[in-house]
């Protein structure tokens, strides 16, 4: 029986996505486990939600629909942020782990399309429609399983393939979140690394650092700066869109942050950086802010039901996938990346790049550095990896394997 559609409007899906906030904050706070393995409390308020709105359809027939119209605007400010929060310097050192880093992501690529490919002939399916288990929905997320899924009913005859990879694409986002922490919590005290104990993070404030003072300019500062950057992201887009070129969106916009911040500090005498330095506190509380927020959103709006369709071979397959991503990542790229902390912070949003998205990588990230201590190389080097370099990869990937 067809289920009842319910749909949220954006004003309470919104209200809602701050409650369920709150709620996993406290659940985090309340659970010694969640906090030792540094689990987001985003992560935990957005699962509570997919939940219940999988009771509601499995129980009642009540297919529960989020207007999340906003969340994508969330991810633009809080990578905005990011930008206006950057240092070239430092953006300049990590040439090299750049580089390496997209070259371990491109290797683990392969590994993950020969894997998904293996086990869809190990169940009898056609091989290629285990890239829909690889690559396409893990490392690519859901808008490249959206791009190729019509191609592989098309001319590969795939007719599930749009399931299996938006399936799949809800098992690794709920995994990506998951490990990150553990990783790099594992790494930290087994390598017994020393954090930077840095307090000028780019996304929210240490656990144990004092509470700096900060006033409403602050923010507003923030909010303005914030706004700009938005506006010539935009203008950086569409440029890029008429040159024929297409990026993320955030892409645009972490650039155009970039620019602004080194624009302000060459133009900016010393007594009108003080404000700049009041307006940094309000850009990493809005950041904090719109990160949470937007994980929440996007992990309260997974459709749970989708997994029925081929549910043995989609969790066979991901279960292998997801032990894959921890080996890589505790042996092979921890230890290529300087096996210090930076490369335990790297580690922990790898399994962003490996099994989710961007945004779980930099929530990853956010949840450690908050816990030990400051690592700017990282915040830097994975979204550029992630949101740039790594779709360019995957789709010359994706092509050879396919054959399309």
């Amino acid at each position: 029986m067809t289920p009842q559609i319910f749909q949220i409007h954006g004003l309470v899906s919104f209200t809602l996505a701050i409650l369920l906030l709150f709620l996993g904050k406290s659940l985090v706070q309340r659970n010694a486990m969640l906090r030792q393995y540094c689990i987001p409390e985003s992560v935990v308020g957005g699962f509570v939600c997919a939940a219940v709105t999988t009771l509601f359809y499995f129980g009642l027939n009540i297919e529960i629909e989020f207007d999340l119209d906003v969340r994508d605007t969330l991810l633009l400010y809080f990578f905005a942020g990011i930008g206006l929060n950057s240092d070239m310097r430092q953006l300049l050192k990590g040439g090299v782990p750049l580089l390496i880093l997209l070259v371990l992501a491109g290797v683990f690529i392969v590994l993950q399309n020969a894997l998904g490919m293996g086990m869809a002939e190990a169940f009898g399916l056609d091989p290629k429609a285990g890239l829909m288990v690889g690559s396409i929905s893990l490392t690519g997320g859901a808008g490249t399983t959206l791009a190729w899924a019509p191609l592989f009913v098309d001319k590969l005859g795939i007719n599930n393939a749009h399931e299996l990879g938006m399936a799949s694409n809800t098992v690794g986002l709920i995994a990506a979140c998951v490990i990150g922490g553990p990783i790099a919590n594992r790494l930290i005290r087994r390598h017994q690394l020393t954090p930077s104990g840095d307090g000028s993070l780019e996304v929210g404030v240490l656990e144990q650092q004092p509470h700096q003072s900060m006033d409403y300019y602050d923010v507003l500062w923030a909010w303005m700066w914030l706004n700009l950057t938005l506006m010539l992201g935009y203008g950086l887009n569409l440029l890029l869109v008429d040159a024929g070129i297409t990026l993320p969106k955030f892409v645009s916009c972490l650039f155009a942050g970039i620019v602004i911040h080194h624009i302000v500090l060459a133009v900016m005498d010393e007594q009108r950086l003080k404000s700049w330095g009041g307006a940094r506190l309000g850009l990493s509380l809005i950041s904090d802010i719109c990160l949470g927020m937007f994980l929440t959103m996007a992990l309260m709006g997974l459709q749970l039901w989708q997994l029925s369709g081929a549910l043995l071979f989609i969790l066979c397959a991901l279960t292998l996938q997801i032990l894959l991503t921890v080996l890589y990542t505790y042996f092979v790229v921890f230890r290529c990346m300087g096996r210090n902390y930076e490369a335990s912070v790297i580690a922990s949003g790898f399994g962003g790049i490996a099994l989710g998205s961007t945004a779980t990588a930099i929530v990853n990230m956010t949840t450690v550095t908050q816990k030990y201590g400051a690592a700017h190389q990282a915040f830097l080097i994975v979204p550029l990896v992630c949101g740039f370099f790594i779709d360019l990869v995957n789709a010359v990937i994706i092509g050879m394997f396919s054959g399309i």
